[in-house]
């Protein structure tokens, strides 16, 4: 297919449409998906049934509030009595083509998904708004710093940049040094990782005596996976270790691909595919809506999986939406103002003090000599909650360690209400390294 590389749409029809469009748009859609799931998955016709609602009630978009939520904690029942995909598929499994299960970083049992032919062509089309909205076009060559296991990952990214004609360069299981080298090499013109790990194979970089900036044609680093993809400060480190703009994205196994991206305008938030996707942002407590600026939980309806229906599903996400017109790129797809925030069921409790890991990373990164972190909770003498978080600095920053140690105690504090936060140096090497999704967090309270 010819597309104009000189425009800024992949998509330019849909990602442009007038808004009183486009919820026509979503309206056909939803009533399309509504009749499928009640014709085919007995799932679907079953929790429709229980909440008296029927295909032909779905009249507005405001209808949509008719239908029940879908939880993953149901769709993990569901498995466990209909082993292994449960009964809400909609096509029989000879007809899959592919096998994924989530991340598993909460550690919870992971979700198993199957998908056909439909489905990965529009996974990979997906992809594509998001690529080529951040500049990604066919001359470029694209790396890939990802394992390639079960996890879906960037499995979506990889076909949608051989759709627009990229080289790609999946790293498979290369050591961080080996990817180094290839990406200098290949002379890649864009790299993707999780967050963590762009951080990480800058510094293993740096460690080799090879400057990015310098050696490097990267231009472009997209990153997903992680809350830490649209942290002001996490970004302005990646985009200084590589000397490229730092794009975010963000999906979920459960839809099979990205349901948001930031465009190259780097608006300070990730457009939603609209004509994809309804993302409502619901009051986690009462489930009603909230306004624009508000913070809420991602609830999400995808249109484009065929094998399994995707509808108002709770995705427990912390975001803030806000119109469109914060952008000047002339998409009419509404923005998440900082991406994916963080997770309600990531918040810990610290004596009467929310805190969420992602906040915690927003003020480490504010501090550049800090190289890695990690946030351990424990219970002194089984009552006193404490929260420590450990650093390691960079090579030459370990003098600053005093000024360091005082500076960020009083940052955090002053971000949770005065909570105190111990601050501990750890040896350079001694913290764990991510490839995917990190787990700086450790919960020892249970044990304590």
């Amino acid at each position: 297919m010819s597309r104009n590389t000189w425009s800024r749409y992949w998509n330019p029809k849909h990602e442009t449409l007038p808004k009183e469009e486009l919820r026509r748009l979503q309206l056909l859609k939803l009533q399309r998906l509504v009749a499928r799931a009640w014709q085919e998955s007995p799932y679907h016709r079953r929790i429709y049934e229980r909440a008296g609602v029927y295909p032909d009630q779905i009249r507005s978009l405001d209808d949509l509030r008719r239908l029940p939520f879908m939880t993953r904690e149901e769709w993990m029942a569901c498995q466990a009595e209909h082993p292994l995909f449960g009964d809400m598929t909609t096509r029989p499994r000879e007809e899959a083509i592919r096998y994924h299960l989530t991340s598993g970083t909460s550690g919870r049992q992971p979700l198993r998904v199957l998908d056909g032919r439909k489905d990965w062509s529009w996974i990979a089309e997906m992809w594509c708004y998001g690529f080529w909205g951040f500049g990604i076009r066919p001359h470029d060559t694209v790396y890939f710093a990802f394992s390639y296991g079960s996890f879906i990952g960037f499995w979506g990214a990889h076909y949608a940049c051989e759709k627009m004609g990229c080289l790609v360069l999946p790293s498979g299981n290369m050591t961080t040094e080996n990817r180094v080298r290839q990406i200098v090499e290949m002379g890649a013109t864009a790299f993707c990782a999780t967050p963590t790990y762009a951080l990480r194979l800058g510094q293993t970089a740096q460690a080799m005596g090879i400057d990015l900036r310098r050696d490097a044609r990267v231009q472009r680093v997209i990153v997903s996976g992680e809350p830490a993809g649209s942290i002001p400060a996490t970004k302005k480190m990646i985009e200084e270790m590589w000397g490229a703009k730092c794009g975010d994205t963000a999906g979920m196994t459960e839809i099979g691909t990205i349901m948001i991206f930031e465009c190259d305008e780097q608006p300070g938030g990730t457009h939603i595919l609209e004509d994809h996707f309804i993302e409502e942002v619901l009051d986690p407590e009462s489930g009603e809506p909230v306004p624009y600026g508000t913070k809420g939980e991602r609830v999400v309806t995808s249109f484009g999986r065929g094998f399994i229906p995707l509808v108002r599903y709770r995705t427990r996400d912390m975001v803030e939406k806000v119109p469109h017109t914060e952008c000047r790129c002339g998409r009419t797809g509404d923005l998440f103002r900082g991406g994916i925030l963080g997770r309600f069921d990531d918040m810990k409790l610290v004596r009467g003090t929310n805190v969420y890991p992602r906040a915690v990373e927003a003020i480490v990164r504010e501090h550049p000599e800090i190289e890695e972190f990690q946030i351990v909770l424990t219970r002194e003498a089984g009552v006193r909650d404490e929260i420590t978080v450990r650093v390691e600095v960079k090579e030459g920053a370990q003098a600053q360690w005093p000024r360091i140690e005082a500076r960020l105690g009083k940052d955090l504090a002053a971000a949770h209400e005065g909570l105190r936060f111990n601050i501990a140096l750890a040896a350079r090497g001694e913290l764990p390294r991510f490839e995917l999704k990190a787990k700086r967090l450790q919960d020892l309270r249970d044990k304590s």
